[in-house]
């Protein structure tokens, strides 16, 4: 009995520890640099906001012009914004330079690594290779091209890195470019954070699970797998079925409705914590889908995964035939 008190006691003495330890901040961060890709929208949009009013000076990157104006609209005249395609090269080496000028010795105390898109998501047989390979510029090159211009100002300050993955870095549950972009982001943020320890720079990963933003829009994304069902060739059509298409769409809208967070602030909070905390999470699982569902699903073994997730699916007419 005395073994059961102290083992309990041991196990609340060090989840204490654990929080009190959490909860440390870096002092004197006001005045901090602190650049977020992909603000013209969702969570860039909202964290740049954010870290504005926390007394950051932010360089905001927006892919529009529009979603640059809407953004300096709506903050201090201290965030700058500026326009990026993190698929130039030659773009982003110009702001990685305007950045250097604009902190000089100081150096980048944060790099957000944001920016992100979808892609089409369907059975990968519906799909060709420029289906994938946008995705995978964006979501992985791009950002792997953004670290390693902005990595000698981080280093300098010895900063932060947080690199937005997603619960699709873990458990692929679907076909597209998006998923092995999101897996690709977690072998480098792995990589780098190991890489970069001795230079006093600290990497985190966020890995959101299905929030409300214009990159899940399921309108947008029903649009886009309705345009590529409609090229199909015929021979694959019939594999599948004249009513999959409509059947994977109520299922799709079921699953969605069950696991959206419509609230995208504690995606903010966990980048805020990357970016104040004295020791900030190598990872954080942020939405109730994700911590619930989808992160315990990625732990388990890959038969459980494949009977999970293929219940969701619709039953093929080659199924039906057999």
């Amino acid at each position: 009995m005395l073994c059961c008190v102290l083992l309990f006691l041991g196990i609340i003495s060090l989840w204490w520890h654990w929080r009190a330890r959490d909860r440390m901040k870096v002092t004197s961060l006001a005045g901090k640099y602190v650049f977020i890709t992909g603000c013209d929208t969702g969570f860039g949009n909202m964290a740049a906001k954010f870290f504005d009013k926390k007394g950051f000076r932010v360089f905001a990157s927006c892919l529009t012009e529009t979603g640059a104006k809407e953004l300096k609209a709506v903050t201090s005249k201290q965030l700058q914004t500026v326009l990026l395609d993190v698929r130039d090269s030659d773009s982003v080496k110009k702001v990685a330079a305007w950045i250097k000028a604009e902190v000089q010795s100081e150096g980048l105390w944060g790099l957000v690594n944001n920016a992100g898109i979808l892609g089409p998501t369907a059975p990968t047989d519906w799909l060709d290779i420029e289906h994938f390979r946008e995705p995978i510029e964006v979501n992985l090159i791009g950002l792997i091209n953004v670290t390693l211009n902005m990595l000698p100002l981080i280093k300098k300050a010895k900063g932060r890195i947080v690199n937005v993955s997603s619960v699709g870095g873990r458990l692929a549950f679907s076909g597209g470019g998006y998923f092995p972009s999101k897996f690709g982001v977690e072998g480098f943020n792995d990589s780098l954070r190991r890489d970069m320890k001795a230079f006093g720079v600290k990497v985190c990963c966020i890995q959101p699970g299905l929030f409300k933003t214009a990159l899940t829009d399921p309108a947008q994304v029903m649009q886009e797998k309705e345009v590529i069902w409609n090229k199909l060739p015929l021979d694959i059509k019939k594999q599948y079925g004249e009513e999959y298409f409509q059947k994977d769409t109520a299922k799709k809208e079921k699953l969605s409705k069950i696991c959206l967070n419509k609230d995208i602030s504690p995606v903010i909070e966990c980048m805020e914590h990357a970016l104040t905390s004295l020791h900030p999470r190598t990872h954080y699982v942020v939405g109730q889908d994700a911590k619930l569902f989808w992160n315990p699903l990625s732990r388990m073994p890959a038969f459980i995964q494949d009977l999970v997730l293929l219940r969701n699916r619709v039953k093929l007419a080659a199924s039906n035939a057999k």
